[in-house]
């Protein structure tokens, strides 16, 4: 990729005793892209982080930064810089003197680091927090003094681990945002590791989804949602209802499939299929009714409501069909009045538009 500031070829990172932690990983990340590494805990993505800024070392393959090999070049001579899911900021110092640090021990002229720290402090929106301890900040304001000690070191690409999983809903929320907007501003590659899809889905321009140490999909973040590539990522990235189905016959785009709990419906895939498949819909696609649709083109069947979880905005239905298959429909609260219209043990149907429909065949 002409683009790439960071380009891992065939990298792999085998432990003693034979634990496969990143198992033949070859990417390439864009000058000035928002980057996430997702996945469960243990599909490797920190290991990846780690060989990027060479705190760990690759078993195989090769990470260029910025064209260069950095298989010889310690972590404090690659132009990277971390920040860590504990912030690492000093307790003594103000928030000056931390943001400053790493420019101080670096030999840099006293001019210049109050230069580069107020701009810092200013990119973060801290300018007036200069003199304040770090224990009489919030987790929010101490994470932002670890971000702009990073970003005063000018590094090409920040490296970010897992760096709001210690942050309340609330701030997590709000600092996303930040983050999506710091990147933005700053125009440097970003690379964030997450286990949390609403988070890498809401910041990064892109997302690679790992599973024991494979990487299984790279997408935009609607492309992963809408178009997954396989059943894993499917399920990993947000809710789905998934049905095992076994096609009948397939001509052209043209596939026709019994679905357990649906009967024999007619699909559209993109890619040959085998005999079994997985079909996804989305909650969200689905709608309920009290009576059954009348609509041509659409997948239909009758439910019993079994629980209702209410989410404020919205609420998650989840209805059993005939043959004991459960589906989960997503509803929003539209009305004032209390809770969603369904509740348990309501007879309805579910039903939603063929085209919605997703036939994964990995």
């Amino acid at each position: 990729m002409p683009d790439a500031i960071v380009s891992i070829r065939n990298v792999s990172r085998r432990y003693p005793g034979g634990v496969v932690a990143v198992d033949d990983v070859s990417v390439d990340i864009e000058q000035n892209e928002f980057f996430a590494l997702l996945g469960p805990s243990g599909c490797g993505k920190t290991t990846l982080l780690r060989m990027i800024s060479g705190l760990d070392t690759p078993t195989e393959g090769h990470i260029y930064i910025g064209g260069e090999d950095m298989a010889l070049t310690p972590p404090n001579k690659r132009p990277t810089n971390m920040v860590f899911q504990s912030y690492a900021v000093f307790p003594h110092m103000t928030v000056a003197q931390n943001v400053g640090y790493g420019l101080k021990v670096t030999g840099v002229p006293s001019d210049e680091i109050k230069r580069r720290v107020a701009e810092g402090l200013e990119m973060v929106k801290l300018s007036h927090l200069a003199d304040r301890k770090p224990d009489q900040m919030s987790g929010g304001q101490r994470q932002r003094v670890a971000l702009a000690r990073a970003l005063v070191k000018r590094p090409k690409v920040l490296l970010l681990d897992e760096p709001l999983s210690a942050l309340d809903a609330k701030l997590r929320d709000d600092m996303r945002m930040e983050l999506t907007r710091l990147q933005q501003t700053v125009g440097i590659t970003f690379i964030i590791v997450t286990h949390d899809q609403d988070e890498a889905l809401s910041m990064a321009s892109r997302i690679a989804v790992m599973e024991k140490g494979k990487i299984r999909q790279i997408a935009t973040p609607a492309e992963l949602y809408e178009h997954p590539a396989n059943k894993f990522v499917a399920d990993f990235i947000g809710k789905v209802n998934l049905f095992e189905a076994s096609v009948v016959s397939q001509k052209g785009s043209d596939v026709i499939a019994n679905v357990k709990g649906l009967g024999k419906l007619k699909l559209v895939s993109d890619k040959a299929c085998g005999k079994d498949v997985t079909i996804a819909v989305r909650p969200e696609k689905l709608k309920l009714s009290d009576a059954a649709p009348k609509v041509e083109g659409i997948v239909k069947a009758q439910a019993t409501v079994r629980d209702v979880a209410y989410y404020g905005d919205w609420s998650e239905v989840v209805a059993e069909m005939a043959d004991g298959t459960s589906v989960s429909v997503n509803v929003q609260n539209e009305k004032r009045s209390i809770g969603s219209a369904a509740k348990r043990g309501d007879k309805i149907w579910v039903s939603w538009q063929g085209t919605d429909s997703l036939i994964l065949t990995e």
